[in-house]
């Protein structure tokens, strides 16, 4: 299983220069020269759409003119997975399909179609007849909650039957990821340690949560290195073992 490290925190990786592993980066935070890329073990594309529409500074930039700037970074940087807009309860499905058709139009590409529960199993029969990589998303946002996790399991049998690859956006529970073949998983966790108050700990299998004492304080800069080590310990043994 690939464990893809996300998230923009380049003082784990960037700042010292290491860039051989799995990373799944943002295209609404890639900005300047990103032939970084190029360097990295293997490399995710996010659309940022939600990034984009959330932001503070509402742009008056369409979808289309963001699609047409997203494909144009995916042919500058010959991007080889790259996700569609899984925009679903904003616009609709419909919406979101002529926007992937116009992205792989532009691309010459398939994109990583997402599944969201609402778009119901029917749809999810059809991605995987169709696509080599699929996504399931809504774990993140508790769309799928922990007690649903058992229903990846036919979910990935069905994509197996097809020869197809299954990402699961998000989701890097540790004892899931024992239980769920995925092809690939994205977590960024290991930013997240530090400002919660705690390290990571690689004990040769999984990962352990280690709380700092009580009236010390971790230094931010050094716990994102040392997390992300430790993640990257866990995504060499995920990639040979799970």
């Amino acid at each position: 299983m690939k464990v893809f490290l996300a998230g923009e925190n380049g003082d784990g990786w960037h700042g010292r220069d290491f860039y051989d592993f799995f990373y799944l980066g943002s295209f609404y935070y890639m900005k300047g020269d990103c032939s970084f890329i190029y360097r990295l073990k293997d490399f995710l594309l996010d659309s940022g759409a939600f990034s984009f529409m959330n932001a503070k500074t509402k742009s008056k930039e369409s979808w289309d003119e963001y699609i047409e700037r997203y494909a144009k970074f995916i042919n500058q940087y010959d991007i080889k997975h790259f996700f569609e807009l899984d925009i679903d309860s904003i616009v609709g499905l419909p919406e979101v399909e002529r926007l992937r058709a116009k992205l792989e139009h532009l691309t010459g590409k398939q994109c990583i179609p997402v599944w969201h529960i609402a778009r119901g199993i029917d749809y999810w029969h059809k991605m995987v007849a169709e696509y080599k990589y699929v996504a399931i998303g809504g774990i993140v946002t508790n769309e799928i909650k922990r007690n649903q996790y058992d229903a990846f399991l036919p979910l990935l049998r069905i994509a197996r039957e097809h020869d197809c690859k299954v990402h699961g956006l998000g989701f890097t529970n540790m004892l899931g990821l024992q239980k769920y073949p995925f092809y690939s998983v994205d977590s960024t966790a290991w930013i997240y340690g530090n400002r919660g108050g705690y390290i990571y700990v690689f004990n040769g299998k999984t990962l352990d949560k280690v709380h700092r004492k009580e009236g010390m304080r971790l230094q931010s800069k050094n716990a994102t290195i040392h997390n992300f080590i430790e993640w990257y310990k866990f995504q060499e043994y995920a990639d040979k073992n799970l």
